[in-house]
């Protein structure tokens, strides 16, 4: 029979059973972890003149489609059509018009659908009342196409799920870290420690680029 106090036993217990998780969760997401890590590098340094590589997209057709009369009313009409009669499912749909915000307030109606994988890609343009279409297609090369999955562009329904399953990982790898690093430290300790430091420096930066 353990000689250890109950108390104590289960707070072991618990320790052994968060940190198995922790372990778990990490060998899970390692792989994403690298894909993510790099490709945040190289989408951080796009910009400005050092900007990093960021792969190669190319356009490979450009395709003029004769849109029939039905399924010009709506967009949803035009998607519909686009996907019955070319195969070409739309993930995103954009409607640009007067009214509109931004860079696209006064503009010539328009609108745009796009689909396609995070290695080969299709666009179509339409202006409301024509009865013609502009097909594009584009091929990206491997970075390009990681840095699309980064930022969950045409990944499809299963790496949405695969990335979501990521994403709450990383939240419980942090919970869990936190947790473990907690353990028997004080809160003097604790805003002594490299912890304390990181949660200053992480208030900082943020509270800078928000200001």
């Amino acid at each position: 029979m353990s000689s250890q106090p109950a108390p104590r036993r289960q707070r072991n217990l618990t320790y052994r059973w968060v940190r198995q998780l922790h372990l778990w969760i990490g060998a899970w997401g390692a792989l994403a972890a690298i894909l993510y890590g790099l490709t945040g590098l190289v989408l951080n340094h796009r910009i400005g003149e050092g900007a990093w590589p960021q792969g190669e997209s190319t356009e490979t057709a450009r395709v003029t489609l004769a849109v029939p009369a039905e399924a010009r009313a709506t967009p949803e009409q035009l998607s519909l059509w686009l996907r019955q009669h070319q195969q070409l499912d739309a993930q995103v749909i954009r409607k640009g018009g007067p009214g509109g915000k931004g860079r696209d307030a006064g503009a010539t109606p328009k609108w745009s659908f796009s689909g396609g994988n995070a290695g080969h890609s299709w666009s179509v343009e339409y202006v409301p009342g024509e009865d013609q279409a502009t097909l594009k297609r584009n091929d990206h090369s491997l970075l390009a196409a990681f840095n699309r999955l980064h930022k969950a562009i045409a990944g499809g329904a299963l790496w949405t799920l695969l990335a979501d399953s990521f994403a709450i990982g990383m939240l419980f790898l942090g919970i869990t870290g936190i947790w473990m690093w907690a353990r028997g430290r004080s809160a003097r300790e604790m805003a002594i420690s490299v912890m304390g430091l990181s949660v200053l420096v992480f208030v900082a930066v943020v509270g800078l680029a928000i200001a």
